[in-house]
């Protein structure tokens, strides 16, 4: 039988930890002066990025970490770092110029991972693996990891809706807003990991 429970609450946590809702404002910064559908495009580039991470740390996740010697903190530290450098150029403005935009995919990074992909959802994912114990575990943890995705990418997609509403001013407001939520979300990441290093110090 499928394993209600276990669905739910790796949906929940995975819908809470990617927040699509807040990648939204993000999205909309790092797509700035593009195609709508270039940003429909992103947006699915973005999604499918995020799912094969997530993906592969589910199914290889534990001994990527091991192998490598890498601890959660140390990871969630450097994810920290490389959104806090977006973060920066979304709040100087460096992210609107256009030799900033065009010949880089922001549907990898930073949208596709550390900021859907990031650290909080790897370890998650990781942790529902450990509970899997037979196929309707499995069922229900890559079917709450795929329903989160769908989410993410539906809420993306329809977002550049958004910019007709708002106009370029707009637009040049909400990548402000991001930058300084993006750069929030960067400086937590870092407490986080020096915290952890603190723990086990």
């Amino acid at each position: 039988m499928f394993n209600a429970t276990l669905f739910g609450t790796s949906f929940i946590t995975l819908f809470v930890i990617m927040d699509p809702p807040g990648t939204v404002p993000i999205f909309l910064a790092l797509t700035s002066g593009r195609s709508r559908r270039t940003r429909k495009r992103l947006a699915q580039q973005a999604a499918i990025v995020s799912l094969a991470v997530i993906s592969c740390f589910a199914a290889f996740g534990r001994q990527i970490l091991d192998y490598l010697g890498i601890t959660v903190p140390a990871l969630e530290g450097s994810g920290g770092l490389l959104l806090l450098l977006i973060a920066l150029e979304l709040l100087t403005g460096r992210a609107d110029q256009p030799s900033e935009t065009t010949d880089v995919n922001v549907a990898l990074v930073p949208l596709g991972t550390p900021l859907l992909a990031g650290p909080g959802a790897i370890v998650a994912v990781i942790l529902f693996v450990q509970r899997i114990h037979r196929a309707a575990d499995f069922l229900a943890v890559a079917a709450a990891i795929l329903l989160v995705h769908v989410v993410i990418w539906l809420t993306m997609r329809y977002s550049v809706y958004i910019i007709r509403v708002i106009k370029d001013s707009g637009v040049t407001l909400v990548t402000r807003i991001a930058g300084l939520l993006l750069a929030a979300i960067a400086v937590q990441m870092v407490a986080n990991a020096v915290i952890a290093f603190a723990k086990t110090a």
